[in-house]
């Protein structure tokens, strides 16, 4: 393995010639968002990326950054005054306030081959400011695409409206706290 030393704002950083670093095409890379209530009613919508990128060394993810458009936040259950109303809410302070936070991200810190093509990977999740550990598996579909399905508990993140963690006798009100995350990516070879 062949190595280079570079001198970066005076840092010494060694860089692995089999090294590649990876960008997401950011038009056809999507994230698809579901959010479930009690009474099994689901939300479901997407978002968009600003930007992301994958570290590969010899085929193994060893890091990544990834920052999401809050901004982007789509209802896709609903239609017409409803999806407009739930949009609004969850920009809102009692959910993500995207005034504030108009931008999500993960880094991918490291990861372990569980399987061909298929990375338990661990990072850092930053939503509203706050970071918390996360682990979560990644699929290497092929070398333009990757998937993964990812869950976050959202009261970590401060967003309790409706949380049985935080509130009590909210009966058939109760909305869950983990957010379902489905992500495919499309790299950029």
């Amino acid at each position: 393995m062949k190595t280079i030393k570079l001198l970066v704002f005076g840092l010494l950083i060694a860089t692995n010639l089999n090294s590649q670093l990876v960008q997401i095409d950011t038009d056809n890379s999507k994230i698809k968002w579901t959010g479930k209530e009690i009474t099994t009613k689901i939300h479901y919508g997407s978002l968009k990326f600003i930007k992301g990128e994958i570290l590969f060394e010899k085929n193994k993810i060893v890091s990544g950054e990834f920052i999401v458009d809050m901004t982007t936040l789509n209802v896709e259950d609903l239609t017409g005054s409803s999806k407009n109303y739930l949009e609004k809410h969850l920009r809102s302070n009692d959910f993500f306030s995207v005034k504030k936070h108009n931008q999500s991200s993960l880094i991918i810190t490291d990861s372990k081959l569980i399987e061909s093509n298929k990375y338990m990977v661990n990072g850092i999740l930053k939503i509203k400011g706050i970071e918390n550990n996360i682990s979560f598996v990644m699929n290497k579909v092929d070398d333009s695409s990757i998937n993964s399905n990812l869950t976050f508990d959202r009261t970590k993140y401060d967003v309790r409206y409706r949380s049985g963690n935080f509130f009590q006798n909210l009966g058939d009100k109760l909305i869950y706290d983990d957010i379902e995350l489905e992500v495919s990516l499309t790299l950029i070879n």
